[in-house]
């Protein structure tokens, strides 16, 4: 398993599960909303994971970090401020926001297990390992910081 560590960037993941997502909402099984309510929900998520994403990336690149997910172990700064006193994972929470936004526009039940899935395997196969990594880096540091700020919100 630890072959898949790190292996698949999480913007592919995303369009990934998206994709997937969008074929299974074919399938029987919708709701429908009033427009404003089917459209506001949308737009509100994606907003608020975009929000994330862009605070997130902004952070890292102003502190002279790397965005790298694929190797965390080149992070040269632990990046503590900003969205990351929220979540250790802004721009994670973000792709899972914006994911809930899509299954809110594709309005079916078969679509909602998508996010969730994403949490499990960015969990598994990004975030320990990128953890691990941190932890070998900057030691007590981040160590700390993890006990102070959860995982994802």
């Amino acid at each position: 398993m630890r072959k898949l560590e790190n292996l698949i960037p999480p913007p592919v993941l995303l369009l990934l599960v998206g994709l997937a997502m969008w074929a299974v909402g074919k399938l029987p099984g919708h709701w429908n909303s009033a427009p404003l309510i089917h459209y506001g929900t949308t737009a509100l998520l994606a907003i608020v994971g975009f929000a994330f994403n862009a605070a997130g990336f902004r952070t890292i690149r102003k502190a002279g970090s790397t965005i790298d997910p694929t190797r965390p172990s080149a992070a040269s700064t632990l990046v503590t401020h900003g969205p990351f006193q929220v979540t250790r994972n802004p721009m994670y929470v973000g792709f899972v926001v914006m994911l809930l936004a899509w299954a809110a526009y594709l309005q079916s039940m078969w679509a909602l297990p998508g996010p969730l899935l994403l949490v499990m395997y960015l969990t598994r196969f990004q975030i320990i390992p990128e953890e691990r990594a941190l932890s070998a880096k900057f030691g007590a540091d981040f160590d700390g910081y993890a006990t102070r700020v959860r995982r994802w919100l």
